[in-house]
């Protein structure tokens, strides 16, 4: 970690249903990038809502979002941002069903410039990395939930990302396979040095992170 902000956040406000639902209001926040940030709180208190800001699913109704040297209120073209910057991973995975293990992590390559061979290469060293070479062929459904997740992980690391955001990527799993994908994630910001930002309701997995950020009722409060 280094003493750059790879994210700046000032006076973010979003609402839903035309003002009648408040998710963030006003939130302030920095966070360092290659740092291991949890962000944790109720459900409903915004958490969610504001990690999809940071990585440009959603946009503020006011204020302003610096993500790795791009504002996200300017940019023209926030899906590259997002195939450049970011890598996701969701609790319910978001894989596609008919394609096999392999084809699901090389789908964010899709975009880039590396050939078939050089996509492939890619995805099999991660699939490696998170051991499953041997399931490559498989389709996600004949697959456990942590093995499916642990393809979301390979899957939002196959374009080097600079930031890894997770939401409740543990929340469907039982402890041993969730000690297994935190175990994991924590290998990979380590090795691969990225900023990794995880929501979470649980203070356990919190607690893994070098700081824990508390957001209740829209506002950050710790």
């Amino acid at each position: 970690m280094n003493n750059i902000n790879i994210i700046e956040i000032k006076g973010l406000k979003k609402s839903y249903e035309e003002g009648q639902i408040t998710a963030l209001n006003g939130i302030d926040l920095e966070i360092k990038e290659g740092e291991f940030v949890s962000i944790i709180g109720p459900s409903g208190s915004g958490k969610s809502t504001l990690l999809n800001m940071i990585g440009a699913l959603d946009n503020p109704d006011e204020g302003s979002i610096s993500v790795a040297g791009t504002d996200l209120t300017r940019s023209e073209d926030l899906s590259k941002f997002r195939s450049d910057e970011i890598g996701f991973v969701f609790q319910l995975h978001n894989l596609i069903p008919n394609l096999t293990v392999f084809e699901n992590v090389q789908i964010p390559l899709i975009e880039t410039p590396l050939s078939d061979g050089q996509m492939e290469k890619r995805a099999l060293e991660l699939l490696k990395s998170v051991n499953l070479e041997n399931k490559i062929n498989q389709k996600p459904t004949k697959l456990s939930g942590g093995e499916r997740q642990r393809v979301a992980i390979a899957r939002a690391l196959v374009n080097h990302p600079s930031i890894i955001l997770a939401d409740e990527p543990t929340g469907s799993l039982d402890s041993k396979t969730q000690e297994i994908i935190l175990d994991l994630l924590k290998d990979i910001h380590k090795k691969e040095n990225v900023t990794l930002i995880i929501v979470t309701h649980s203070p356990d997995v919190a607690t893994m992170a070098d700081r824990i950020i508390t957001v209740l009722d829209g506002e950050i409060k710790g």
